[in-house]
């Protein structure tokens, strides 16, 4: 082999190649090799046959090779092959060679022509090999066959993708000689993942199925579509000699015959055959070892220090130790606490950023679903009439009793809302936070079950303490309260007048809102930036606020809820005018649009605080009584309603703010903060109680399963750098023949010179043939006219001119035919 010291390096790269392919990470490392690529019927099957002597592989017609088989041929005294998956057999009849291919295809991909990217491990050991590793893979098809699916191209594809693209990975590219070589699958694959033509072997077969009278000469001299690494010729046995049982010793022979006395192609006779492609291969595959064993070496390091902490867990596992167990439970009820208690606080770095979760969506929940509720249901009573069987007094404290009544609903609602929220967590503790615990299902479940129960079992006497506070407030009217407003300021309806203008100023809410109801013909729905006072709601053009389109009063204006359509995705409600006028210029309502509904009840919420109430189902009518009911009264009357109004009015403020204050501190005391000290001091107790410890730490068969797989991994990769640690580096390599014109591999060009000049020129006149490349500089040579080629008068003239940086300079050949 002319590099002694480095023969042992395929065999090397072998163990490597078996130690990952036995825990399925073969394809996952980019190890050394070369791949075998081309169209069916290529001859691929039929050349690394030639490598063994042996007739061993499947053959037939449309897809015989359908799983890669990566071949390991070794120089050994006697001859016998191995599969890694039948390890310590040995097989001497490569006839149970061929069957043991074809049954282990089909028991993965099925009998009917299916195809699958796992591969098949074969070593032939035989005295007639150089150490070589190749993988055969599929040839490239069109047209799928039996139950093949119809993108079974595309299949085909994405498996020797698997294996192409991979730097490390030479390209055995095997085209016919008996058809267009522009057309080659395998020079096409090559151009698109080596377009520099670094990794590329060309292999011409079929050279004596050549119509009478033409020739490959021009691709095996490496002047039509150039190859770095230049192109080999070789020829196999045809069908019939196939089919005749023609020894394969014998075909050498004739294939040897061929090359020496085909007039075409002796000159070239040294270069060319089987033999010579299997010592070139043998040459560039380890020279090709020792150029990339630095940068594997790195990334194997790389990949067992990422493994190596877990790994360090697993190396004394046991799986029935029952201090083990012990230790596990402490450490997954510690951490489940810890979870739980970051994702109420917010803090942590499980926190999900696209939503809001739990204590984000609890204290929304406290501060702005609560009180919407809570003063959706408190507003209108302006139906109320006063007549002379109830004094004042009875009036308000009637009215003020049974709006009271009415908070018991939305309190009661606003727990159920926690509860939800508490259990979504949990759920999100248990199966999202901890890793480790996803190791242990049945005790993710109990513990998830136990959890979930006691806050079940908090919530009757969460919600016992709520009517309690209603009940509480329904007791005892505190008409002496500091805030409230008192009979004799009741009457004084301008006091409230000016302190609404005083608050009419401060914003409420600002963002963006969509006017939903704008007709097509006047511009369509439109995004407006909103602004929200006690007094008005504005509209700019956008966020800067300094183009003003609309101001509309709030006074008079009533909420309700409209259904989208089903062309829109967001959610829509209308403001509306109690006195049946036009809200926005001539539309009766405005109807306003957001993207979810939680920004629905964000805007719902701040209405309410400007004073503009949702519509009630009676609210038409009522008001309307109402409003005509006191034009007819007189105008004491009126007034005592309207002290009564005021009174009410303040008296539910006081309240309202005392139950928003009062219930968020309920429920985090008897429901949250009760259900952390829970988690941190019974649940250990009641995992316990449960049942059978065994059975409750009996770890997932995924776990298990990952566990034996990194360690095989770790000891895989422990093995492959100790391997590559014995290996000298100091050898003698081959450097790698010089550049070529690779214009035509490169995606995008259609051939030509790379930095100009005339490119290939073809003349033809009085029967000969005149084929030159002037000055391609950025080709071969530095300039000098290149390549010439001259037929005339039934002789062949071949030269190459004063290439300054080529082969040589002025080497000349000629044949006289």
């Amino acid at each position: 082999m002319g590099n002694r010291g480095m023969e042992d390096l395929i065999p090397l790269v072998n163990k490597m190649q078996d130690a990952f392919s036995a825990i399925g990470q073969n394809s996952q490392l980019d190890l050394p090799q070369i791949a075998v690529v081309g169209g069916q019927s290529a001859g691929k099957s039929s050349v690394l046959e030639n490598f063994v002597g042996k007739d061993f592989l499947p053959r037939g017609s449309g897809i015989v090779t359908r799983r890669p088989l990566v071949l390991q041929l070794i120089n050994c005294p006697t001859e016998y092959a191995e599969f890694l998956h039948c390890k310590g057999k040995k097989f001497t009849d490569f006839d149970e060679v061929r069957g043991e291919i074809e049954a282990e295809t089909d028991r993965i991909t099925g009998q009917n022509k299916g195809i699958s990217p796992v591969p098949i491990n074969l070593r032939v050991y035989s005295p007639h090999v150089l150490n070589l590793t190749l993988v055969d893979l599929p040839g490239m098809t069109k047209v799928p066959v039996g139950d093949q699916p119809a993108d079974i191209e595309q299949q085909i594809r994405d498996m020797l993708y698997q294996f192409v693209t991979k730097d490390n990975c030479l390209l055995l590219a095997v085209s016919p000689a008996n058809s267009d070589l522009a057309n080659s699958d395998a020079l096409k694959i090559a151009k698109e993942v080596d377009p520099q033509g670094q990794r590329t072997i060309g292999v011409i077969t079929k050279l004596d199925l050549m119509d009478e009278g033409t020739d490959a000469r021009e691709i095996l001299e490496n002047k039509l579509l150039p190859l770095r690494r230049g192109y080999i010729g070789v020829v196999n046995r045809s069908q019939k000699d196939i089919d005749g049982k023609k020894d394969i010793t014998a075909a050498m022979a004739a294939e040897r015959k061929f090359f020496l006395t085909h007039p075409g192609y002796r000159h070239l006779a040294e270069r060319m055959g089987t033999p010579y492609l299997q010592k070139t291969l043998n040459q560039q595959l380890t020279n090709h070892i020792r150029d990339t064993l630095p940068g594997l070496r790195a990334k194997l390091q790389s990949q067992l220090l990422s493994i190596e902490k877990e790994v360090e867990e697993y190396k004394n596992f046991r799986p029935d130790d029952p201090s083990r167990k012990t230790k596990a439970l402490l450490q997954m009820v510690q951490q489940f606490s810890v979870d739980f208690e970051k994702r109420i606080e917010g803090s942590g770095d499980q926190i999900d950023t696209a939503e809001l979760s739990g204590g984000a969506r609890i204290n929304r929940i406290f501060h702005e679903r609560f009180p919407f509720e809570l003063v959706k249901v408190c507003v209108p009573y302006r139906t109320v009439c006063v007549t002379g069987l109830f004094t004042p007094d009875m009036a308000f404290e009637t009215i003020v009793k049974r709006q009271i009544g009415k908070i018991k609903e939305p309190c009661q609602k606003c727990v159920d809302m926690v509860i939800s929220e508490l259990v979504n967590t949990v759920r999100q503790c248990t199966q999202k936070c901890s890793d480790k615990l996803a190791q242990y299902p049945m005790l993710r479940e109990e513990m998830e079950k136990i959890v979930t129960q006691h806050i079940r079992d908090r919530e009757s006497r969460t919600k016992d303490q709520v009517m309690l506070l209603i009940d509480i407030e329904l007791a005892y009217m505190n008409t002496n309260h500091e805030d409230f407003i008192g009979f004799a300021n009741a009457q004084q309806r301008s006091s409230q007048v000016a302190q609404k203008k005083q608050t009419g100023s401060k914003v409420i809410r600002k963002g963006w809102l969509t006017i939903n109801n704008i007709g097509i013909m006047k511009g369509g729905a439109k995004e407006y930036w909103f602004v929200l006072t006690a007094e008005s709601l504005s509209w700019y053009k956008d966020d800067e606020e300094k183009e003003k389109k609309y101001m509309l009063q709030v006074d008079n204006l009533r909420l309700r809820d409209v259904e989208k359509s089903f062309m829109s995705s967001k959610q829509i409600f209308a403001l509306f005018n109690t006195e049946q006028r036009n809200v926005y210029k001539d539309y009766r309502q405005l109807e306003l649009a957001c993207e979810s509904q939680e920004e629905i009840d964000g805007w719902k919420a701040s209405f309410l605080r400007a004073g503009v109430y949702p519509e009630r189902s009676d609210s038409g009518d009522g008001e309307n009584g109402s409003d005509n009911l006191m034009h007819s009264m007189d105008p004491q009357l009126e007034r005592q309603v309207e002290t009564i109004r005021n009174l009410v009015d303040s008296y539910m403020a006081i309240v309202n703010k005392t139950i928003r204050d009062l219930m968020p501190k309920t429920i985090m005391y008897l429901m949250i903060n009760n259900t952390k000290e829970f988690i941190n001091a019974e649940l250990l107790a009641n995992l316990y109680h449960s049942g059978d410890q065994n059975s409750l730490m009996e770890e997932s068969q995924e776990q298990a399963h990952h566990r034996d797989e990194m360690l095989r991994m770790y000891h895989a990769l422990k093995e492959a750098l100790n391997i590559i640690g014995d290996i000298s580096t100091t050898t003698i390599t081959t450097a790698m023949p010089p550049p070529v014109d690779d214009s035509w591999l490169r995606p995008g060009r259609a051939g030509g010179s790379e930095n100009g000049g005339e490119g290939w020129k073809e003349v033809n006149c009085s029967g000969g043939r005149y084929c030159t490349n002037e000055g391609r500089a950025g080709g071969w040579g530095n300039g000098g006219e290149g390549w010439k080629e001259v037929n005339c008068s039934g002789g062949r003239y071949c030269t190459n001119e004063g290439r300054a940086g080529g082969w040589g300079n002025g080497i000349i050949i000629k044949n006289a035919i």
